[in-house]
């Protein structure tokens, strides 16, 4: 197993489970960022994100641990924390331990999904996740589209890749050709990269000889840092998706992806039918293809672009070292932009 060259810390907002998946007085064991999590839901339903162990005699509060009313109660003395992870009871004496706190993390539900922010600085939030729909501006709610949880998801853990790789995959336009098979190369119409929510938008145009009955089509992307991306495909099947990746220790990470399906003219029904699902099952499909190349993938820098390639992973490398500790790759110097990021040596003719 090869440790990647880049931080599995970077700062950012990454997935840690589906809404669902954490119901009321749950509490759920996770591992990510080398870290043992629980993650647990109060009795008036608000969520909250710990480090797994008590701050008493390091319990671990994913084993036996229970929710009473708004606090997470460690099994092997009885204290009780509270949702900002501050002691508010120990059951023998009168008074809490004011002095000791368990390392919480900003949680937001957001896209059927939980997200926790991860920064080893500790910085609050500086930038918000994007709501699927509101982000896009187009009106669209979720009601005009099936709801995806848990039908028209994939979850593939413990993979060895890294967050960047999908948002690289977002500006290499001469892949689809060769991982997805389709008749035509997109072509990109924004790339906006001046702040740590980027915005990659392409279009895809049909040559009238391979096939005079499709339609004109593209996609929206905006991408949140490196752990958050959501996307809007127009023109052909009307569908939405997240793919989130989320590191688990220095190796690997968990990869998630949820997709939304455009509702037929009519159908009201609460449930994803069987059109959704096959719709959604061609769009995973599409995804897990990436995936299986991720998976197997070493990052390569500086690697040996073409000159159509250079401009978009120049971009994307110099916005990405904006969110690592470290700065980059090795020898990236975080104060220079160009330092460590794709560089003009490294293209082909």
């Amino acid at each position: 197993m090869a440790k990647p060259p880049l931080s599995m810390e970077p700062t950012g907002w990454f997935q840690v489970a589906w809404r669902t998946e954490i119901e009321v007085g749950a509490v759920h064991r996770m591992k990510y960022f080398g870290r043992e999590m629980v993650a647990w839901r109060s009795a008036a339903g608000d969520l909250a994100v710990f480090d797994a162990y008590c701050e008493h005699l390091g319990a671990h509060l994913g084993y036996g641990g229970q929710v009473q009313g708004e606090n997470l109660v460690c099994p092997f003395h009885g204290w009780e924390w509270n949702r900002e992870g501050r002691n508010v009871c120990i059951p023998y004496e009168s008074h809490p331990n004011k002095g000791r706190r368990i390392r919480s993390y900003p949680v937001v539900e957001r896209n059927e999904a939980v997200w926790i922010w991860y920064d080893t600085a500790g910085r609050a939030p500086y930038f918000e996740v994007p709501d699927v729909f509101e982000a896009f501006g187009d009106g669209k709610t979720a009601a005009d589209y099936y709801p995806p949880v848990p039908a028209a998801t994939l979850f593939r853990p413990g993979l060895e890749l890294h967050p960047q790789y999908v948002m690289e995959n977002g500006v290499d336009f001469a892949h689809f050709k060769v991982v997805h098979k389709t008749p035509f190369v997109p072509e990109f119409t924004r790339h906006d990269f001046s702040g740590p929510v980027s915005y990659v938008d392409f279009t895809i145009a049909f040559d009238e000889d391979i096939a005079e009955d499709q339609v004109n089509s593209g996609v929206e992307s905006i991408n949140a840092g490196l752990g958050c991306s959501i996307t809007k495909s127009w023109g052909m099947i009307d569908h939405r998706t997240m793919p989130a990746v989320t590191p688990v220790d220095e190796y690997t990470s968990d990869v998630r992806f949820t997709v939304w399906i455009g509702r037929k003219p009519g159908d009201e029904r609460p449930e994803i039918g069987r059109y959704g699902t096959t719709m959604a099952g061609f769009v995973i499909e599409q995804f897990e293809a990436d995936v299986h190349i991720w998976a197997h993938q070493r990052y390569s820098d500086p690697p040996a672009l073409s000159q159509k390639e250079f401009k978009g992973f120049k971009a994307l490398r110099e916005w990405a070292v904006q969110f690592y500790p470290d700065g980059g790759p090795a020898g990236t110097d975080p104060r220079h932009p160009d330092s460590g990021a794709v560089r003009p040596a490294a293209t082909t003719a």
